[in-house]
């Protein structure tokens, strides 16, 4: 394999989502030896970036950080360079096209309502079919994107390809260890209102298991709400709110059954993480986990059934944990696995000398 000179551009260094994804894959690629600029809107505290990595903060409003990796893709010729999300990846291919760069560019997709977040993030979307004149590759982070950038936003076939994000693993527990916790249900996300924190709130309120808690690890805009909604329900000495976790193992080492009650979910990397720690898993029918989870590897509710939720996490508490279908499962979708799927794209790409 090529020692290769990568640039990755997104919209903070760290955090949820696709901005995590790019610091996991920063690293990865950066340990394997090659050379990685991680390019950011803004800088996140603890984002666990590598110093092996050359993290640049862009910052400024959009016409700004366009002009400034303009200038950075104009000093260096990038072997190849991605972005992941809508806004970053319109403010990525302005960059390309004004340093007129030869560089191979890849723009990476990682939700399927993005374009409602913006006027940047829209174009992303609707205008891919442009973006296609710039760009060699688009990825999408499940088969559901996938379908969604190739049917509803026409990016061309041929050049749009799946790659799983990249998760790192949790120790998994025994079947004894989980079995012996108390009966917590444990969930991970940001607090917002795609991920359905309300909805495993209203779930949790119709739990007839005895002695049941919640442990939620993550922050975010709808956490007094949340708060407020599990006093108002009367669970509020059953909940607990950790905030913002170093890591999904902060929850999942507590927990014997692991709830994703999202709204929407383009991937799921809290369910592969639930998965490759030994738990059970309950989940919404997104798209994302039921990629993940088809066969018998969790259990899948529709979308906004809280009594069905409720139903779901009670047969789960009750079942004896067999932790190593999922373990096994989420191996498919490991950082390794990940790392290596995006090194190979990469090096097939690369400018010749």
């Amino acid at each position: 394999m090529p020692k290769l000179d990568i640039l990755l551009y997104t919209r903070a260094s760290g955090g949820g989502g696709a901005e995590r994804v790019w610091a996991i894959l920063a690293n990865g690629l950066a340990a394997r030896g090659h050379r990685v600029t991680f390019a950011f809107d803004e800088k996140m505290a603890g984002d666990g970036v590598d110093p092996a990595v050359d993290a640049i903060e862009i910052g400024g409003g959009h016409a700004a950080a366009v002009l400034r990796l303009a200038g950075l893709l104009r000093r260096r010729r990038f072997d190849v360079a991605a972005a992941a999300v809508s806004v970053s990846c319109v403010k990525l291919a302005l960059a390309k096209a004004l340093a007129l760069s030869r560089t191979p560019l890849v723009l990476s997709y990682h939700g399927f309502e993005e374009y409602k977040t913006g006027r940047l993030s829209a174009a992303g979307y609707y205008g891919l079919p442009l973006l296609a004149l710039l760009t060699s590759r688009f990825v999408g982070v499940s088969d559901g994107i996938v379908r969604a950038l190739v049917e509803r936003w026409r990016a061309p076939a041929a050049r749009t390809e799946r790659i799983y994000n990249p998760v790192p693993m949790i120790a998994a527990a025994t079947a004894g260890d989980i079995a012996a916790r108390l009966p917590i249900v444990g969930a991970v996300g940001r607090l917002s209102p795609e991920k359905g924190m309300d909805l495993l709130l209203d779930a949790f309120a119709r739990l007839t298991t005895p002695d049941a808690r919640l442990v939620i690890g993550g922050d975010g805009p709808e956490r007094q709400r949340l708060v407020e909604r599990a006093a108002g329900l009367g669970i509020g000495d059953r909940v607990r709110f950790l905030g913002r976790v170093a890591s999904a193992a902060e929850v999942y080492g507590l927990a014997r059954v692991a709830a994703v009650p999202s709204r929407t979910e383009a991937f799921g990397m809290t369910t592969v993480e639930a998965l490759s720690a030994g738990l059970r898993v309950v989940a919404t029918d997104c798209e994302g986990s039921r990629e993940i989870l088809a066969g018998p590897y969790g259990e899948l509710v529709p979308v906004g059934d809280a009594a069905a939720l409720a139903a779901a996490l009670d047969r789960a508490l009750a079942t004896p944990p067999d932790p190593a279908p999922g373990v096994a499962r989420a191996q498919e979708f490991s950082a390794e696995a990940g790392i290596g799927q995006w090194e190979r794209l990469f090096a097939g790409l690369a400018a010749p000398g």
